[in-house]
């Protein structure tokens, strides 16, 4: 018997499917404390807009939430789970739950056996403590993680905490047992194409799935097919979903558009309006991203766009030293403005009141 944990049949095949994956943010209250009817009320409007999974633990649900002094890590994802439970049970579907894994070794560990005692499916594996380990000390990490819960590769890019992870590693890493998916997400094209091609070179195309975590690029990401020859055949493969904090609002919409991607790629011919759809998103997201900032009001961004919804009361970070950048604010509202087709305003309206009941 394998000791590596194998991922869910289903979960594994919506997965290969390609499916929307927001990035759950945090919901906090004025007093920067966790705001519970929030926190569940985002959790259900993902799985009402569409959402095949969810992930909890994550950037955009901000790293703070380790912290001693808040102590969140444990209280989140276990009303995540709760949430995405009772939203499974009410719909009739079966969620991706994918819980954010962090730090060294130990505290790695740590955290995915807590994510697989709540049932979460995978765990989606942050290298940042590593900035300078060899390619055995990291692969040695990753495959201590995986004997705990399946694992969710993360190629994070640097300018939020990530590192250079060349093809070596990831030819390496996909050799894994329970490697199920990859979040391909270094915001560069030629790193990108290193993760795609090492799947394909290693025959593992059928059995992973490449999702964008390229919030700059998602259009062109699911509609490209890559081709590379192995052992002389032409293997194609593509991107087939999304894990994104951009996701994590307007997210019926991008249930919406995830699925036009599949059918465009069905039909063989790419319209060049969807490809103009992909240059207003990737504008929308460099405000909300806050990207001529270095990203520094990304999740402050989110989280205001779920405000101007009434999804949260504020747009509050746990460091109270992180809030919107000069001139991010106008740039959302500009977005707004320019984009309506984009967003989701009348879906979350309806549904709101709904969402927040206990």
């Amino acid at each position: 018997m394998s000791a590596y944990p194998r991922t869910d049949r289903e979960v594994q095949s919506r997965l290969m499917e390609g499916v929307v994956i927001p990035a759950h943010p945090l919901a906090l209250n004025a007093e920067r404390k966790l705001d519970k009817a929030r926190q569940r009320a985002l959790t259900r409007y993902y799985a009402a807009s569409g959402a095949g999974g969810i992930a909890i633990g994550v950037h955009t649900t901000q790293f703070e939430i380790r912290d001693p002094v808040h102590r969140l890590f444990e209280p989140v994802l276990r009303l995540c789970a709760e949430t995405m439970e009772e939203c499974e049970s009410k719909q009739g579907i079966r969620l991706v739950k994918v819980a954010g894994v962090c730090g060294k070794t130990a505290q790695a560990l740590k955290e995915a056996e807590y994510a697989a005692s709540l049932g979460y499916d995978l765990g989606l594996l942050n290298l940042s403590a590593f900035p300078d380990s060899s390619i055995d000390e990291l692969i040695n990490n990753c495959k201590k993680v995986a004997k705990v819960i399946p694992l969710f590769g993360f190629y994070l890019q640097p300018a939020v905490g990530g590192r250079w992870l060349d093809y070596r590693f990831w030819r390496r890493f996909v050799e894994i047992e329970n490697v199920s998916a990859i979040k391909v997400a270094p915001f560069n094209r030629y790193w990108t194409r290193d993760v795609v091609r090492a799947v394909a070179e290693a025959g593992k195309a059928d059995d992973i799935a490449l999702y964008t975590g390229n919030d700059d690029n998602i259009v062109a990401d699911l509609l490209t097919i890559h081709r590379f020859k192995v052992k002389g055949d032409l293997i194609p493969i593509r991107i087939v979903g999304g894990l994104l904090g951009q996701w994590a609002v307007w997210t019926k919409r991008a249930v919406e558009l995830l699925e036009e991607t599949h059918r465009v790629l069905e039909s063989g011919l790419v319209p060049s309006m969807l490809l103009g759809v992909g240059a207003e998103l990737t504008d929308a997201n460099s405000a909300i991203f806050d990207a001529s900032n270095c990203y520094v009001g990304c999740i402050p961004g989110i989280n205001e766009v779920l405000r101007r919804q009434g999804l949260l009361k504020g747009r509050w970070c746990l460091n109270p030293r992180i809030d919107l950048s000069p001139g991010q604010l106008e740039e959302i509202e500009r977005v707004c403005i320019s984009y309506v087709d984009l967003n989701d305003d009348e879906f979350v309206a309806k549904h709101l009141k709904e969402w927040l009941k206990d």
